[in-house]
C-alpha cells in the first residue's frame, strides 16, 4: 500500500491506513507474485538478496498475507546458510478520508501520527485510527510514520511481524465466515461447461467470507456490500443479494430484513416507514439517487419471496409488521399520483424506481392476502394505474421500434437513455404456483426491449453495459455511464429467459462467463465496458469491490437461472422452467434448499429438467 489512488484499507467509508510499506536492510522487496487467497484474504510475496556475492538467487523471501478484518502478518523467511540480523522498517500513514473524496481526487494530506501503546495512532476531526504491532516495535519514530525492528533469523528460519489497524474505539469486525452457524447452504455444481462449478463455489465461498453479524444482535447477519471499499452495510444491495441468494435457503434473507426493520423509520412524518439508505450516483443523465427508496421497496418484495422459498410462518409474521409499514410508505408517498416519485424536489420520476414499486405493491399485496391482512386490494389498483400510465408514458417510439425511457424530467419530458437499469422492468417477482408478476411493460414493448438488450450497444460481449455505446455520455469505465454491472447483467439474464428470450439471455450469460474466467471466478461489482474482442480479457475497474455481495449472489442467480426454479412452499410445490436451448450442456445443483430442506436438481443437454432431492411432500407443479 502506497497511498496512491484508491489504495488503503477501509472501515465504514473512511480509509483508516493508506500507506503500509516495507523496507529491509534499506531497501522495498522485489515484488514477485500478488494474488486473492481467498475471498477475505490477500497474498503478496517479495524477494531479496542479502549478499551481492551469492549470485543471482534470493535468499530471503517477504512474505505479506493480508486479511479484510484489518490484520497483516508480514513473515520474512531465510534461506541464507549463516544466521541473518535484518533491519526492518515499516512505514505507515494514513488521511483518514472519506470514500467519496478519494474516489474523486480529493483525499487531502496525511494526518501527523503519534507513538501510541506498540504501534501509532492518528487523529483529526473527522476520527481517529491506530495500528499496533507484535512483537512491539524496538522503535517508532512518529514524525516520520516508522516502525522498526532488528530480527535475528537463523539458517532456514523465519520471523513474523503482525499489524493491526482500526479505527479508535471498534473491535474486530464481526464476521460469521465459514462457521457452522452461517445462514448459506453449502451447494454444488457440476456440469459439461466447468466454468459452472468453478463460478458457483467461488460466488458461495463470496458470499461466505462478506457475512457478517449483527453487533447487537449476532444471531442476525448480513453481507458487508463488498471488499475493500465498502466493508458494512448497504441497505438496497444487501437486500438485493439476499434476494439473488434465496436458492441457498431463506436464513440470510430473514437476518438481512430483521437487521433493516431494526432501522426503519417510525413516527409522523413522510419519511415514515422507510428504510433509510444514501444517495448514490445515478450516471452523467439523471441526478444522485435515494437508496432508501430502492431499500423500502425491496423489503416487502424480498418477504414475499423468501416465503416462497419457505421461510417459516412465525418468521413471516415477526416481519410483516415492518413490510406493512413499507407499503403503507408507498401507498401514502404516491397519493393519487400513477407514478412513485423521488423523495427529493425536482428530481425525475425514473424509470428504475417504478419497476420497483410496481414489483413491491403486487408480492406485497400477494403477502397480505396470503397473511390474512388487508390492503392488498388498493396495492392491486394502484399497480394496474401504474402499468397503464407507465405504457403510455414511458415508452418513446423510433424506428427501431422504441425504448423506455429512463425517466421523465419534472417538466414531463423523457429522458431518452438507453441503460442497464431497464433491465429492472424485466423483473417482476414471483407470485404463488410459481406464476411471475406482470411487468410494467406489454408483450410487444418487452420484445423490443429484449433486442436492446442483446444488441452489441447493450451486450459488451462481457456483460450488460450501464449505457449504451451510442448514448451521449458513454465511458466504458463509468460507473453507472458504460461499466458492466453483474447484478444487473444477472437480473437481465434471468428476466430475458423468463420472458423467453433466451437468445439474448444466453448471450449475456456466456459473457459474464468469460469475464468470470478471467478474474478468476470471483468476479467484482463492476469492470469496464469495453467490446470484447478475440483474445481480448475484461479491463478490472479500479474502484470495483472484489469480492461483492450483489456480484457473488449473481453468480447463484445467473447459474440457477439455466434450470427456472419457481417454488411456492406454502402450496407445497416447486415448478421448473429451465433454459430449453440447455446454452452450457447438462448442469446439475445439489444441495439447493427449498422449504428447509435439501433440494436438488439437474437439467440434461435437451433443456429438460429433473428433480433429484426435495423436502418430503413437495410436488413438482405445473
Amino acid at each position: 500500500m502506497t497511498g496512491r489512488g484508491l489504495e488503503g484499507f477501509y472501515r465504514a467509508g473512511r480509509r483508516v491506513l493508506s500507506r503500509c510499506e516495507i523496507r529491509v536492510a534499506g531497501r522495498e522487496p522485489l515484488a514477485v507474485q500478488a494474488r486473492m487467497a481467498a475471498a477475505d484474504r490477500a497474498r503478496f510475496v517479495g524477494t531479496l538478496r542479502t549478499s551481492p556475492q551469492a549470485g543471482p538467487d534470493p535468499d530471503v523471501v517477504v512474505e505479506r498475507n493480508r486479511l479484510a478484518d484489518g490484520t497483516e502478518r508480514i513473515t520474512f523467511h531465510s534461506a541464507a546458510p549463516r544466521p541473518l540480523r535484518l533491519p526492518v522498517e515499516v512505514s505507515l500513514g494514513t488521511d483518514l478520508a472519506d470514500l467519496g473524496s478519494i474516489a474523486s481526487g480529493r483525499p487531502g494530506p496525511e494526518v501527523p501520527a503519534s507513538v501510541h501503546d506498540s504501534g501509532l495512532r492518528w487523529s483529526c476531526a473527522t476520527g481517529n485510527a491506530s495500528v499496533t504491532a507484535a512483537p512491539p516495535p524496538s522503535d517508532a519514530l512518529a514524525s516520520a510514520g516508522l516502525l522498526r525492528w532488528e530480527l535475528d533469523l537463523p539458517p532456514g528460519g523465519s520471523r513474523s511481524v503482525e499489524l493491526r489497524v482500526r479505527p479508535d474505539g471498534a473491535g474486530p469486525l464481526r464476521a460469521v465466515g465459514r462457521a457452522a452457524t452461517s445462514p448459506l447452504a453449502a451447494a454444488r455444481a457440476e456440469g459439461d461447461d466447468p466454468r459452472v462449478p468453478a463460478l458457483f463455489g467461488t460466488s458461495i465461498e463470496d458470499l461466505q467470507a462478506l457475512l457478517l453479524r449483527d453487533s447487537a444482535n449476532p444471531a442476525d447477519t448480513h453481507l458487508a456490500a463488498g471488499a475493500p471499499w465498502r466493508c458494512g452495510l448497504a441497505p438496497a444491495d444487501a437486500l438485493v443479494a439476499a434476494r439473488m441468494a434465496l436458492p441457498l435457503g431463506t436464513g440470510l434473507a430473514a437476518g438481512t430484513l430483521r437487521i433493516l426493520a431494526r432501522t426503519q423509520l417510525t413516527g409522523p412524518g413522510p419519511q415514515s416507514g422507510m428504510i433509510p439508505g444514501p444517495r448514490r450516483d445515478a450516471g452523467p443523465h439523471l441526478p444522485p439517487q435515494c437508496t432508501g427508496t430502492e431499500a423500502t421497496l425491496l423489503f416487502p418484495a424480498l418477504l414475499a419471496e423468501a416465503r416462497r422459498w419457505g421461510l417459516g410462518e412465525q418468521e413471516t409474521e415477526e416481519l410483516l409488521p415492518a413490510a406493512e409499514r413499507c407499503l403503507t410508505w408507498l401507498r401514502t408517498t404516491v397519493r393519487d399520483d400513477p407514478y412513485l416519485r423521488d423523495p427529493h424536489p425536482g428530481d425525475p420520476v425514473r424509470c428504475e424506481t417504478q419497476a420497483h414499486a410496481h414489483r413491491a405493491a403486487l408480492l406485497g399485496a400477494d403477502l397480505l392476502d396470503a397473511c390474512g391482512r388487508t390492503g392488498g386490494a388498493a396495492l392491486r389498483q394502484w399497480a394496474q394505474v401504474l402499468r397503464t400510465a407507465f405504457r403510455r408514458d414511458f415508452w418513446i417510439d423510433d424506428l427501431g421500434g422504441g425504448r423506455p425511457a429512463a425517466a421523465r424530467a419534472p417538466d414531463g419530458r423523457p429522458v431518452p437513455h438507453l441503460g442497464a437499469a431497464a433491465a429492472h422492468l424485466l423483473d417482476t417477482g414471483l407470485l404463488g404456483e410459481g406464476a411471475l408478476a406482470p411487468g410494467l411493460l406489454d408483450k410487444v414493448q418487452t420484445e423490443h426491449l429484449a433486442r436492446l438488450l442483446g444488441s452489441p450497444v447493450m451486450d459488451s460481449g462481457w456483460g450488460l453495459r450501464g449505457l449504451g455505446a451510442k448514448e451521449l455520455g458513454f465511458n466504458p469505465f463509468g460507473h453507472r455511464a458504460g461499466a458492466v454491472r453483474v447484478q444487473e447483467t444477472a437480473l437481465a439474464v434471468a428476466g430475458l429467459a423468463a420472458a423467453g428470450y433466451e437468445k439474448e439471455a444466453t448471450s449475456l450469460l456466456r459473457g459474464v462467463l468469460a469475464a468470470a474466467e478471467a478474474f478468476g471466478h470471483r468476479l467484482p461489482d463492476m469492470y469496464a465496458g469495453e467490446q470484447r474482442t478475440e483474445g481480448s480479457a475484461p479491463l478490472p475497474h479500479p474502484a470495483a469491490c472484489r469480492p461483492a455481495a450483489t456480484s457473488a449472489a449473481a453468480g447463484v442467480l445467473l447459474l440457477t437461472t439455466l434450470v427456472g426454479i419457481r417454488p411456492d412452499a406454502p402450496a407445497g410445490t416447486v415448478t421448473l422452467r429451465p433454459m430449453r436451448s440447455a446454452p452450457l450442456g447438462e448442469v446439475g445443483f445439489t444441495g439447493l434448499r427449498i422449504a428447509g430442506a435439501p433440494f436438488s436438481v439437474r437439467v440434461s443437454r435437451l433443456g429438460l429438467a429433473m428433480v433429484e432431492e426435495a423436502a418430503d411432500g413437495l410436488q413438482l407443479g405445473v
